[in-house]
């Protein structure tokens, strides 16, 4: 049997690739991805040698213009926030793993595919959703649902009884669950798990505390082209140019910090700190454009379908058809979001202080408080009043 495992070379994938042999028999085929969780990922390769991983099955790839590009950009078309709030850097980061862990497995025909993500989490169905849209014969193995090994001590319990060399982390270790890629950092567990206690300020990585953020302003000219940012301050970037551009600016001004409370897809509420610099400066600015390119009507209806394609995302749905329709739409409109906007850092906020388009549907003649040369003719708006009022005034006489 071949499985094909997302491995990180951490503690508990290092068992897991153990495991899948003793109880599968398995040759298994290792997946580490870099999308720009500021770590090296080549150890990853001399761990999986270590293990005994064939040369030939240890897969170490580069996705973050792919991540940026196809999946990340595309989200911030749509102006998506999960509840309110949360930018969705987790989630949005999963179906490409899925994706590439089926690729994989076809160009090696394994039988399965294998991850570490736990029982209890959203993981889970957004790494196997994925994986079955893509590829619906596909098997999974998901040792934490099968195996009993459900506590630290019990994994080194296990890693020392079948001389599994697993690196020891010198200092003290992180009380904080982190998931980190070139869109966000997360941290959950710990003292976070009491929804009361504030997150201690040595937790955060990416950003200073608004607090500490320099006294003067920082401007930047983002640059649009179809919804997507293109430029910054005048300078071409690729899509990972500018999210990686955008998290150092952004987190020296102290940008991006968010603690939520949040529904899981599985069925609990869960408390999660996160660090997302360069995406609330993208969701700002996009907005900022959109605000004088894209129609009244068209506009209402983006924000209205906004949160459901936000549910599709979070929930691990993002290969689903009904994402794909949605996704359609609103690269639709986005056609003429093209333009420029300056935003204004400064202790935490991000502010829209100009936007120009030559799409721009923004009228000074129609707009203007001095005399508009006859283009708007204010006596009609009483007859549009009285005749929006018709039902409310029908309403009161009967109530009356």
């Amino acid at each position: 049997m071949k499985v094909v495992l997302a491995y990180s070379g951490g503690l508990d994938t290092s068992i897991i690739l153990h495991w899948l042999r003793e109880n599968y028999d398995a040759e298994v085929i290792t997946f580490t991805a870099d999308l720009g969780q500021r770590e090296e990922v080549e150890p990853a390769r001399a761990k999986a040698l270590a293990m005994g991983v064939a040369e030939d099955n240890i897969h170490i790839e580069d996705l973050r213009e792919e991540f940026t590009r196809d999946f990340v950009f595309p989200m911030f078309r749509a102006n998506t926030i999960y509840e309110g709030e949360y930018l969705l850097g987790t989630s949005i980061a999963r179906p490409l793993i899925a994706k590439r862990l089926v690729e994989i497995a076809a160009e090696h025909q394994a039988d399965a595919i294998s991850h570490g993500a736990t029982g209890k989490g959203n993981d889970q169905v957004r790494f196997e959703l994925g994986a079955y849209a893509l590829s619906p014969d596909i098997e999974v193995i998901a040792p934490w649902r099968l195996w009993d090994l459900n506590s630290r001590e019990s994994l080194m319990d296990y890693a020392a009884a079948r001389n599994i060399p697993i690196e020891m982390t010198r200092g003290t270790k992180s009380p904080f669950s982190m998931d980190a890629n070139l869109l966000h950092i997360s941290y959950e567990g710990g003292p976070l798990e009491d929804p009361w206690t504030e997150p201690p300020a040595e937790m955060w990585r990416w950003s200073v505390s608004p607090a500490e953020a320099p006294n003067e302003a920082t401007y930047l000219d983002l640059s649009y082209e179809c919804g997507d940012i293109a430029a910054i301050d005048g300078k071409a970037m690729s899509p990972a140019a500018v999210l990686t551009y955008l998290n150092e600016v952004g987190g020296a001004n102290g940008v991006g910090r968010l603690d939520v409370v949040e529904n899981r897809y599985v069925g609990m509420k869960s408390r999660g700190a996160y660090e997302t610099p360069g995406g609330t400066i993208m969701l700002r600015a996009h907005r900022g454009i959109e605000s004088i390119t894209l129609d009244r009507e068209v506009a209402h209806l983006k924000d209205s379908l906004m949160p459901r394609y936000a549910e599709l995302v979070y929930n691990g749905y993002w290969w689903s058809p009904e994402r794909e329709m949605l996704q359609v739409a609103i690269d639709h409109s986005q056609q003429c979001v093209n333009g420029e906007v300056r935003v204004k850092l400064y202790k935490g906020n991000v502010d829209i202080v100009g936007r120009r388009s030559a799409d721009s549907l923004f009228d000074e003649k129609i707009a203007t408080f001095e005399e508009d040369e006859g283009v708007y003719h204010q006596g009609d708006a009483e007859g549009f009043i009285k005749l929006n009022a018709l039902r409310l005034r029908n309403l009161a006489r009967k109530r009356g």
